[in-house]
């Protein structure tokens, strides 16, 4: 039986997930270990939600993760 979850409650989740004890000080490690429980979320958890939305929710989570840590260029508006 399907039950529809909070994205809230995916974010709750992903947050309050351990990193590797080096990941503080290394964005990219910290990305790294983000990107491997957003993995772990979408396999326990994809049947818990309509089709394609926790993927979706995950990627942009992973997009804006990236752009705060400062691994990816924020994008410039006037670009096109």
């Amino acid at each position: 039986m399907m039950t529809i979850r909070s994205l809230a409650e995916v974010r709750a989740r992903l947050e309050s997930l351990p990193g590797t004890p080096d990941s503080a000080a290394n964005p990219q490690r910290q990305f790294e270990d983000l990107e491997g429980n957003c993995i772990q979320v979408l396999d326990s958890e994809f049947s818990d939600f309509l089709p394609g939305e926790l993927e979706e929710y995950l990627q942009t989570y992973l997009y804006l993760r990236q752009l705060e840590l400062g691994l990816i260029p924020f994008p410039d508006p006037r670009e096109e």
